[in-house]
């Protein structure tokens, strides 16, 4: 449908790979996350492609602490979709290398099992210091993934403990690992991550403490107005994986996803990104004049630096 809108109405700003890009193609889909990633003179038309797409995937988010094996249940959960015949995009967001800023695990080292396969796309990408578990543009990413004719998309978070409840309102369904042994930290995550699991998963459940912190999670749980299911994985076997994918797979065929209270708050997310991108697009092309003149005036004491920065925004929004 919008391959035929493209066709009748061509946009000269609208790369030439777009429609591949909406039908799946890895190289295409590849350039389009970069794209929007980098704010590059091609991410609006990507997003607006994106957003007019009729079909969207379904978006799971996998969270939780450090050491809970989120990587390998990732990878153990995509070979399971795969072998159910799904298409898949994973977005893994990583910590940030203190040189480049780039994504400090990559791509083809979390999930080198599925390098050689098509129906796998993953993109990694840095936090750069983003605060919530997530990359700053990983929303608008997701969203372009969705709309890549690709069945699911997977967001794993960076592992960042109970700050990362941004994923709350990216995903369609959220899932949180917890590692055996965890005990009085159920208690104190019961106010953060957990309020915001759909599924809560024990990872490494081959381990002496796991039925111990399974326990203490369904306890934890119970206090929640939609208590989460508790399932046990051990993704290095494989065990629980197919029941992990199943659950998911229900929960997010009971979710209403076009309406209700979690797609208005995915909205409101994306108004305040796109929001936050327009003004750092502005921002990055106004005179560098009109900033050394505000500097001026605060080192003659004429403004403050909060009123600087407001009449810099001003000026930026107003193409100054």
């Amino acid at each position: 449908m919008l391959a035929a809108l493209m066709a009748t109405n061509p946009n000269p700003s609208a790369p030439p790979w777009l429609a591949a890009f909406l039908g799946g193609e890895r190289a295409a889909l590849a350039r389009a996350v970069t794209e929007v990633e980098n704010d590059g003179p091609f991410a609006a038309a990507v997003l607006a492609a994106a957003r007019a797409a009729p079909a969207r995937a379904m978006v799971v988010g996998i969270t939780g602490a450090p050491g809970a094996g989120k990587s390998t249940l990732v990878g153990a959960y995509v070979g399971e979709l795969r072998s159910r015949g799904l298409t898949v995009a994973v977005l893994a967001v990583d910590p940030s290398s203190p040189l480049t800023g780039g994504a400090l695990l990559g791509d083809r080292i979390r999930m080198s099992r599925h390098a050689g396969d098509a129906g796998v796309f993953v993109r990694s990408l840095a936090s750069r210091g983003h605060l919530g578990g997530l990359a700053r543009n990983a929303a608008l990413v997701a969203d372009v993934m969705a709309s890549s004719g690709r069945d699911v998309v997977v967001v794993e978070t960076v592992g960042v403990g109970q700050s990362e409840i941004e994923i709350a309102e990216l995903a369609d369904v959220r899932i949180v690992v917890w590692a055996p042994g965890a005990g009085d930290d159920v208690q104190a995550a019961k106010a953060g991550i957990l309020e915001i699991a759909d599924l809560i998963v024990v990872n490494k459940a081959d381990l002496p403490q796991a039925a111990a912190t399974e326990a203490a999670l369904r306890s934890a749980a119970s206090y929640a107005a939609a208590p989460p299911r508790v399932l046990t994985t051990a993704a290095l076997s494989g065990r629980g994986v197919p029941a992990l994918a199943d659950a998911a797979a229900a929960l997010a065929a009971g979710h209403d996803v076009q309406s209700g209270e979690r797609a208005r708050q995915r909205r409101r997310r994306r108004l305040l990104g796109e929001a936050e991108r327009f003004a750092r697009m502005r921002l990055a092309a106004l005179d560098g004049a009109v900033a050394d003149r505000l500097l001026a005036r605060i080192d003659t004491g004429e403004l403050d630096l909060d009123a600087a920065a407001q009449a810099l925004l001003q000026a930026a929004l107003a193409g100054d």
